[in-house]
């Protein structure tokens, strides 16, 4: 089933045992799986996204590195490393704050995968890892709206479905401790995007369950899963987790608050198991 990253228990060379949340189960589960603490650790800036269960970081020598580890399924005794060659600025951007990192199949190994990185600005940058010889492609956009908005929306896929949703959420500073913003989600909406295009709001998305993470959003029947409560929306971000039940007039939201937040916010969508 979908699961959360929730932290990693110290155990020794800098690595910890994963801790994750199952969405059908209601404790926590402790794992064997030892992973690189630093990956999880809310007081670095090691980790930029995650995508497909693969976790994406950049360090100071501005290489984009692929790796697998914060994948409860993957082999820790032999993590998958991919690197990416240095990032590429365009002329009046910056690539030192990323805002999303996002790939487009399961595997940066796959043929056909692209991966795409979201900077603070206007640039745009898209990369193939499985291309010989292949280069960054950037782009930059005009619409100053790109560059930061206040409001932040999520495009999600439905593959069993075959229909796509946008989800605007909106966020309001709750409390700040020691300097620090803390934030939670004030309100939700859905939108079904029609065959025409058009972005029709909905309160109805039938047995599906939409995440929503650090990570890229993604949606499951709950049917599918074991005591998974369908038409809903799961949340979980550096500050909260908060589930969404999207059937009532005004969408009901139930937020808990990290004090000392998460290092590694990221829903990870159902992994095959061979």
């Amino acid at each position: 089933p979908p699961c959360s990253i929730i932290c990693a228990e110290p155990c020794g060379a800098d690595l910890g045992k994963l801790v994750i949340w199952n969405a059908t189960e209601s404790n926590y589960t402790h794992l064997e799986k030892k992973v690189p603490l630093e990956l999880v650790d809310k007081d670095l800036t090691v980790t930029i996204g995650s995508s497909h269960g693969w976790v994406a970081t950049l360090k100071d020598d501005s290489i984009v590195r692929l790796q697998d580890d914060l994948n409860p399924v993957a082999s820790d005794k032999d993590p998958k490393r991919i690197l990416l060659p240095p990032l590429v600025t365009l002329p009046h951007c910056q690539t030192k704050v990323i805002t999303n990192v996002a790939m487009s199949s399961s595997s940066p190994e796959d043929d056909d995968c692209v991966v795409a990185i979201k900077f603070l600005g206007p640039q745009l940058s898209f990369f193939r890892p499985a291309q010989s010889n292949p280069e960054w492609i950037n782009i930059g956009i005009e619409n100053p709206c790109f560059f930061s908005s206040p409001v932040i929306e999520h495009l999600v896929e439905s593959r069993t479905t075959n229909e796509t949703f946008l989800v605007k959420r909106y966020k309001k500073t709750v409390n700040i401790i020691m300097g620090i913003v803390k934030m939670k989600t004030e309100c939700l909406m859905v939108f079904k995007i029609d065959e025409e295009g058009y972005a029709v709001f909905t309160r109805d998305i039938g047995d599906l369950v939409i995440f929503l993470s650090k990570s890229e959003p993604f949606c499951v029947p709950a049917s599918s899963f074991f005591g998974m409560s369908s038409n809903g929306v799961r949340v979980l971000d550096v500050d909260e987790s908060a589930n969404a039940r999207l059937e009532y007039k005004t969408c009901t939201i139930h937020n808990t608050i990290y004090r000392d937040g998460l290092g590694a916010p990221y829903h990870i969508p159902p992994q095959k198991i061979d």
